[in-house]
């Protein structure tokens, strides 16, 4: 039995109806944030954009860019619609050119997620990948290579959304009178993440037009010059960074800064656990460009001490299924220092007694290859000289510091010569975890002495009976 709170299906009619999927585009929901904003007194709205049928906020701008080509007269019937693109403003046009009958040429810097790359190629277009670390003018840049492939492929035409008028002006006629309208005017503070510019300028022309006292906040990532622009108008060189869709190394004409009143600076890792915040706490799958607003929204709240008299709009750009390669990734977000590691609360004897072998294995240089091989396929190894470099990272110090511990150079016998020119493995054995060599203090200069107990071998100076060698 349906209870009061159950949402009701209204009935369909004839008005429901689309003629074809672009006119699904707009009207996305604001959805006020609650746990990622506790403690904050605004209301933090977010403007969802991966509720438009392409995912992102990007497919607002793709049918106006194409309209403006045809009447321009550069876009004709069998037509290529060619863009340099992080891949969100890709689909919006790939949805276009589906319903128009174009075919599209896509260029993207190779930071961009598989997901993004394989989603356009569904759509039917061709991509281009292009390295990410070049200046814009650079042959090679994927502005550089768009504009080339314009110039070779016949009846093309380059969209531009960096220069394009038709940006900024989508989103004066179809974001902005959407928000106003969603806050019923009651709105004070517009935030969103910098890039071309299109939504937060067009966005903001529109609301300061409606109340000149509405403060338009833009959001940067660590590694873009737009903050600094901002800020100071002197011109900084840019560095690489990890968010995807926003962020420029140049100024885009599309980006009117005279519509903004400030900028916060938000790094990779603040962007990417914002976002898995968004979705692990409010709900929202949402990507790591959404992440860098949320938290740009939050530091602004917080450094201004706004209180529960402000309202708050920020964009969430689009979906996070475009980087469960990525952000969600605990692998990638680990190996790029955003989360800690695995094992960085391990102990080496928990994983030893984790092992189901507890048998110490060692292959010496006068071993043959086959017979190492051969050890290797029946115990199951895959590759020994890997089992260092684990131990390395489970005991958190480095090669170099392990070759101060126990001299490389000392013993006479070769075998000693750890980690890289010989070959042992040593964890999957609890004698491991009682072997404990140190360095002695010995004036020859070139021998060190590695005590431990028990009987005494060829190639310890002590007994030992527990030596591997």
């Amino acid at each position: 039995m349906l209870n009061q709170n159950t949402p009701q299906m209204p009935a369909t009619t004839a008005d429901d109806i689309r003629e074809n999927i672009l006119s699904a585009i707009g009207g996305t929901p604001l959805v006020r944030l609650q746990r990622v904003a506790r403690g904050l007194e605004p209301a933090v709205l977010a403007k969802v954009e991966f509720f438009n049928p392409g995912g992102s906020v990007k497919d607002r701008i793709g049918l106006p860019i194409v309209e403006d080509a045809e009447q321009a007269g550069h876009l004709k019937p069998g037509g290529t619609i060619v863009e340099a693109t992080s891949g969100n403003t890709g689909v919006g046009l790939a949805i276009a050119a589906a319903v128009r009958g174009y075919r599209c040429i896509f260029v993207m810097p190779d930071k961009m997620s598989d997901e993004k790359i394989r989603l356009l190629r569904a759509y039917g277009a061709q991509v281009v990948i292009t390295p990410t670390a070049v200046e814009p003018d650079d042959p090679r840049s994927y502005y550089s290579v768009a504009r080339r492939l314009v110039e070779e492929t016949p009846n093309a035409v380059l969209a531009n959304q960096y220069h394009n008028p038709a940006n900024p002006a989508t989103h004066y006629r179809t974001t902005g009178p959407e928000i106003w309208r969603q806050t019923g005017g009651q709105v004070d503070i517009f935030v969103a993440g910098m890039g071309t510019g299109g939504t937060i300028t067009g966005v903001g022309r529109y609301l300061k037009e409606q109340n000149p006292a509405i403060k338009v906040i833009g959001v940067d990532p660590v590694g873009s010059i737009l903050h600094d622009l901002f800020q100071t108008w002197e011109a900084v060189a840019a560095h690489t960074y990890k968010i995807e869709g926003i962020g420029e190394d140049f100024l885009p004409s599309t980006l009117d800064l005279s519509v903004v009143d400030d900028t916060v600076r938000v790094s990779d890792k603040e962007s990417f656990l914002m976002a898995r915040r968004l979705v692990r706490e409010e709900g929202i799958f949402c990507g790591g460009s959404s992440g860098t607003a949320v938290a740009g929204a939050l530091r602004y709240i917080q450094d201004h001490e706004l209180g529960a008299e402000v309202t708050v709009v920020v964009v969430l750009p689009d979906s996070g299924d475009r980087y469960l390669s990525k952000v969600f990734n605990d692998d990638w977000m680990r190996e790029n220092g955003y989360m800690a590691s695995a094992w960085a609360e391990l102990k080496v004897a928990d994983v030893l007694r984790a092992k189901a072998m507890q048998s110490l294995y060692t292959v010496r240089s006068g071993d043959r290859q086959a017979d190492v091989i051969a050890m290797m396929k029946k115990y199951g190894f895959h590759q020994m000289r890997h089992a260092f470099a684990f131990l390395k990272e489970l005991l958190s110090f480095s090669i170099a510091k392990l070759e101060t511990h126990i001299e490389l150079k000392a013993i006479d016998s070769d075998h000693i010569r750890l980690p890289f020119r010989y070959l042992i493995v040593l964890f999957g054995s609890a004698e491991f975890a009682r072997w404990r060599p140190r360095r002695t203090m010995n004036p020859a200069p070139h021998r060190t002495e590695i005590l431990c107990g028990g009987n005494r071998c060829n190639h310890c100076p002590v007994p030992n009976p527990r030596c591997p060698l």
